[in-house]
């Protein structure tokens, strides 16, 4: 069963509040969904010195403000991030959490660890932190953020009270926000030309590539890592079979961007048909302008065909057709 950020707080307070509140948590939900948002909300919870809500002097309730979560970092609050080259959380900042931990506190003082993007954890970091994760010091929660809990080893999970978030993810986050400019662009301008069919597929090809490098120089750092950590004390073909996993990890990170920007371009055409039809619910309606008018400049039916030609294109990348090739042709149908 997933929650609302609003239903999982209150859960996690009313759990508090009867002296049953765990001491680990995953929160999990796609990205954009409130993981952080929630996270800084339990912070403030469990901080004695903040203000308890309540009514103001004229009876109105008093609105609560959450900071960002890395805002409220101090001597009891750490959060942990992945910073290393291979954008990954390594066993020294796992080892620097913990022995923040154990620094003795006041007697009604909280110490929360919160490690965001817990699926990049090292594996030896994850396996550093399953004594802490079982039994934390008195006083402690730990918040594990993630949007792939299935990136976690099982002996993690079994370790953690299960909070999933409802939500979908904001498509018009990171390399989703240059998609999205270069398709309100197109779509002030029109379709209906190849030079807008290609510069679209060249933008769309450009944060691929980016992302295709950045998920290899991840993973051959990682390896590097590892092998630096394990000081070449690995056995026989450990080596090989190691960077050949991390290999297919950077590709199936690669298809996942793909996939996410594909999600990009078929949720925008489908805010034009939906303004094309006078139907609401925008996806993204900071692009209504652009949206509004190519869908007045273009008739249902054409509208449709590009929709379907983008299906079509997407099929045709789950084959092993040859991926530049397959997007030049399939920006052309969609755009041209």
């Amino acid at each position: 069963m997933a929650f609302s950020p609003d239903q999982a707080f209150d859960l996690m307070k009313s759990a508090h509040q009867r002296g049953r509140l765990a001491h680990a948590f995953l929160i999990s939900g796609p990205r954009g969904c409130g993981k952080e948002r929630l996270a800084a909300r339990i912070v403030k919870l469990l901080d004695a010195r903040a203000a308890a809500g309540g009514f103001d002097l004229f009876g109105e309730a008093v609105v609560e403000e959450v900071p960002p979560l890395d805002e409220l970092a101090g001597e009891w609050v750490r959060i942990v991030r992945p910073q290393s080259k291979s954008r990954r959380i390594v066993v020294d900042a796992i080892r620097e959490l913990e022995k923040s931990l154990y620094v003795s506190s006041g007697p009604k003082t909280w110490k929360v660890g919160v490690i965001c993007d817990a699926d990049r954890m090292a594996a030896a970091a994850e396996n550093a932190f399953l004594k802490t994760l079982e039994e934390p010091p008195p006083r402690t929660l730990l918040l594990l953020l993630t949007g792939n809990p299935g990136g976690l080893l099982p002996t993690v999970l079994s370790r953690c009270v299960r909070m999933p978030l409802l939500g979908k993810p904001d498509l018009s986050e990171g390399s989703g926000a240059d998609l999205l400019a270069a398709l309100d662009l197109a779509g002030r301008t029109g379709f209906g030309s190849a030079s807008v069919a290609l510069t679209l597929k060249s933008v769309f090809s450009s944060i691929l590539e980016t992302s295709k490098a950045e998920a290899v120089e991840a993973a051959e750092a990682l390896l590097k890592e590892e092998e630096k950590a394990l000081n070449k004390g690995f056995e026989g073909d450990w080596l090989k079979r190691r960077e050949e996993a991390l290999k297919a990890a950077a590709e199936s990170e690669y298809i996942g961007e793909r996939g996410r920007l594909f999600d990009v371009l078929q949720s925008w055409m489908a805010d034009v048909l939906r303004c094309k039809t006078g139907a609401g619910g925008l996806e993204f309606p900071g692009s209504v302008a652009a949206t509004g008018a190519l869908a007045a400049a273009e008739d249902l039916s054409r509208l449709i065909r590009r929709i379907e030609a983008l299906g079509e294109m997407r099929s045709n990348l789950d084959t092993n057709a040859q991926e530049q090739l397959a997007l030049e042709v399939g920006f052309l149908k969609a755009f041209a």
